[in-house]
């Protein structure tokens, strides 16, 4: 055997122990989760039921942390402001805080009211509903996972809840208002999201690096746009995480935000003034300036997912519990600590050992982000949550902050192919001698410039004059560069699709559960 097959197979053989050993930690996992509920419930009737809640309630859990994390810190990571270990880290330990501490002492056992479960009259029957539920949205956020597509973790327990709930009662179960509601989301989220953090990226290209000198113009606009980013996640903590734990109506949080603003803006100025001097003058200068407040936005974006998010992982799970302890089940129910953190260490362990995909996915397969764009990105994802909140809209963090993701990347696109008609203006101006030299290596050079500096070559273009021409055939090669795609079409379509089917296939297979349930539990 070849020294180079040799070391392939050992290549191969490592990728396959790392897979194993995360299964494994996975497996251990959930296996501690049923020895626990079966030591503390073992006394319950119907203990095995439990059990087999807590452990699926478990792997949806691990299954959150897997996806849906990932559009917390991706940007962050693929515009390299952190490292992938320093990400997890901070994306787990945010994301456990925010689930225990602001998780919530109430949460609907149906999410967002897809059905009642006052139709739902047997216990049995609403135990085999919510754990159908919770099986089916599992499985798939593990296939959309291991396929590589970020989706919605809230879409897909309402899936299950309405997939399970119309094959327990039937279809007049389902609150079909509430379900066009999420539909109109699925439009809604990335449209919103993409176009705030295009706006927000070219309002900062306009301000900053379209200047002369990018640097000098950040020092007066980068801490506004911080400040902003304050006023907007405190608002969004406050409205998302905090209220949780104690009432915040929405003036409150405003009026929070600006306070946080104001002295956000009076301590970064002279920050970033005391910085300037040792950062180069262009666009990598200026992007360096933003590695600390993503950083930040990565934590308190997990923060709040952890608040919020945890409920997919064990709303229904509290349901189980509450029926088979207390004999309820009503439209609300407390959620016992040792639930919440059932779900805050499933969210972690799950994003440490199979998050990482995702994460690429997200911060560097769809677009090419620099810590500028993915400072974008995490303020248009904020804003978006709070205006949708406000307006009572039921929307999804990974569709928003998706859509934000692919709005820097077509944003991107305009400039170039605008710049590109811009080029072919200039050089159809000009006849005379073809002896292009100088301007073919200023357009070799244009080719791969970003868009702020294309303004530059454009200049240098007008002054060669005449000497600027080039022929038919060169001009067309040259726009077909100009129109080179930034955003990856595979990734738009492979998400998209998954988006569209998340509802109907956690639908189904929900439904699929339930009856395999039903079918093994009735005598």
């Amino acid at each position: 055997m070849k020294i180079k097959d040799y070391l392939k197979i050992e290549r191969a053989t490592d990728i396959s122990r790392s897979e194993v050993g995360r299964l494994g930690t996975a497996i251990l996992f959930v296996v501690a989760v049923m020895i626990y509920t079966g030591t503390q419930f073992g006394h319950v009737e119907q203990a095995y039921l439990l059990i087999a809640a807590a452990v699926i309630g478990a792997y949806m859990a691990l299954n959150i942390g897997a996806n849906d994390v990932a559009n917390n810190v991706g940007p962050a990571v693929g515009s390299f402001a952190m490292s992938m270990t320093m990400a997890i880290v901070i994306a787990a330990v945010f994301e456990a805080g925010g689930a225990i501490i602001a998780g919530g002492d109430v949460v609907k056992t149906v999410k967002k009211g897809i059905i009642d479960p006052a139709d739902i009259a047997n216990v049995d029957t609403f135990v085999w509903v919510m754990m159908g539920a919770l099986l089916g949205a599992a499985i798939w956020l593990n296939a959309a996972t291991w396929i590589g597509a970020p989706v919605s973790t809230t879409h897909s327990i309402v899936g299950g809840v309405m997939g399970a709930g119309i094959a327990a009662a039937g279809w007049d179960i389902v609150n079909w208002d509430a379900m066009a509601k999420i539909a109109a989301s699925w439009v809604i989220s990335p449209v919103t999201g993409g176009i705030i953090a295009a706006l927000s990226l070219f309002t900062l290209k306009k301000l900053v690096f379209f200047k002369e000198d990018p640097l000098a113009a950040a020092q007066k606009v980068v801490p506004y746009m911080i400040a902003i980013m304050a006023w907007a996640f405190t608002t969004y903590l406050a409205l998302k995480g905090i209220k949780k734990v104690f009432p915040v109506s929405f003036p409150m949080a405003v009026t929070a935000g600006l306070a946080v603003a104001v002295v956000t803006l009076l301590l970064v100025g002279p920050v970033i003034r005391k910085a300037a001097p040792r950062l180069t003058p262009d666009r990598d200068g200026v992007n360096r300036l933003f590695t600390i407040p993503l950083i930040f936005a990565a934590a308190l974006l997990s923060f709040a997912h952890g608040a919020n998010d945890v409920a997919n992982a064990v709303g229904p799970l509290a349901g189980v519990v509450d029926v088979l302890t207390e004999g309820e089940g009503g439209g609300k129910v407390a959620i016992p600590i040792w639930v919440m953190v059932i779900g805050a260490l499933g969210i972690s362990v799950g994003l440490a050992l199979f998050g990482p995909k995702l994460i690429r996915t997200v911060g560097s397969e769809i677009t090419e982000l620099d810590r500028s764009r993915a400072f974008c990105i995490a303020l248009a994802a904020a804003i978006t949550v709070i205006i949708a909140s406000q307006l009572g809209m039921p929307i999804s963090s990974t569709h928003v902050a998706l859509g934000a993701v692919f709005g820097v990347g077509f944003l991107r696109e305009f400039l170039e192919q605008r710049m590109g008609r811009v080029v072919e203006n200039v050089l159809s101006r000009h006849e005379g001698d073809p002896d292009f030299l100088q301007a073919e290596k200023v357009l070799r050079e244009f080719q791969n410039a970003p868009p702020e500096d294309k303004l530059r070559l454009l200049n240098a273009l007008k002054e060669m004059g005449p000497e600027a021409v080039i022929s038919a055939a060169q001009r067309k090669e040259l726009q077909k560069a100009l129109k080179r795609q930034l955003v990856k079409r595979s990734s738009l379509l492979k998400i998209v699709s998954a988006w569209i089917i998340t509802v109907p296939i956690s639908a189904f297979l929900a439904a699929l559960f339930y009856f395999v349930l039903r079918g093994m539990m009735l005598p």
